[in-house]
């Protein structure tokens, strides 16, 4: 199988600031500052919930214009405690984007980047805070709907797709444990047994893995090899996915909470094979907000880094880059 050609990104300099804040009694939030330092401020908001930001993730912004800010998640990548789901809530992480926003002395964020968890991030922010987002990039839009949480978690959905992956999933689980499937991996991932949790942890993750990519993603399974990403990634997943990110049904796409920022300039990049967030919510939310570009990635997946939603994404940065915002 021919793999297409990869697309070169913006090429950055190490961070200029890498530091961590405490937000609570709990927890401490692990941040990066990369490009220039009086840029139009961008901030990219990692996927899972549970992934983690690194260098790599700079590469959309052009560094002649961004000061690129990437935070890991409570609970995630290199914040403090890792896999910790106390006090963790999306609307703990929409708060502690601004509360970072104010520790940076940032009047106003110059464009929110987020893909999957992360679209649903920058979303739920935005719609809280319009006044601090100056434009949003969404990527594999995901709005935790129950339709969305069972198309990738329960038969009928992307396991018609990939069947064999689905009961790799599946078996894991001792048989007596597979008739509610979805708690019994909650309660093996909440484990402080390490024996019992990180198992579980990888079985969960490469589920996800193996179907976020139109060619077979080898680079995506190495990851699992880490582990500040192994257990928090799933650990945090069961968590928001259990509670529906403490969401209302399809609040995110409500004509009310779009109203808040229709005024806001958005380009969502989807793909048109993304089978771990379905198309149709990046349609349901253009739909919604018709005022957004939207673009579909007609030969890509799920991941960012597939070539022509890399492309799109970059080419969407930097003509957001010339805006006065």
């Amino acid at each position: 199988m021919n793999q297409p050609f990869q697309v070169a990104g913006h090429q950055h300099e190490d961070a200029w600031e890498l530091d961590w804040l405490r937000v609570d009694d709990i927890h401490e939030l692990y941040y990066q500052q990369y490009g220039k330092k009086d840029g139009k401020p961008g901030i990219y908001l990692h996927g899972g919930p549970g992934g983690q930001c690194g260098k790599a993730n700079t590469q959309f912004f052009d560094p002649e214009h961004y000061r690129v800010v990437l935070l890991d998640q409570r609970g995630s990548g290199q914040s403090r405690p890792n896999a910790c789901t106390d006090n963790n809530t999306t609307w703990h992480l929409v708060e502690d984007i601004e509360t970072l926003r104010k520790h940076l002395n940032i009047p106003k964020w110059h464009l929110v980047f987020g893909g999957s968890w992360g679209s649903t991030l920058a979303l739920a922010y935005a719609e809280k805070h319009p006044e601090s987002v100056g434009s949003l990039v969404l990527r594999g839009v995901f709005a935790v709907r129950a339709f969305e949480l069972n198309w990738t978690m329960v038969q009928g959905g992307a396991a018609t797709l990939f069947p064999d992956h689905f009961d790799d999933f599946l078996n894991f689980l001792p048989e007596d444990e597979r008739a509610n499937h979805i708690d019994s991996y909650h309660k093996r991932l909440m484990s402080p047994d390490t024996s019992i949790s990180h198992p579980a942890a990888f079985a969960w993750n490469a589920w996800e893995t193996s179907m976020s990519t139109l060619y077979p993603n080898t680079a995506g399974l190495k990851q699992l090899e880490d582990p500040s990403y192994l257990l928090a990634h799933a650990r945090m997943e069961a968590h928001y996915f259990k509670n529906k990110a403490w969401l209302e049904e399809g609040q995110l796409l409500k004509k009310e909470n779009v109203d808040r920022i229709r005024h806001i300039p958005c380009t969502i990049v989807q793909g048109r094979y993304d089978v771990v967030c379905p198309p149709i919510t990046a349609w349901d939310l253009h739909k919604a907000w018709p005022e957004s570009k939207l673009h579909w990635i007609a030969d890509a997946g799920h991941s960012a880094t597939e070539p022509g939603t890399k492309r799109k994404l970059i080419e969407a940065c930097d003509e957001y880059a010339r805006l006065s915002i």
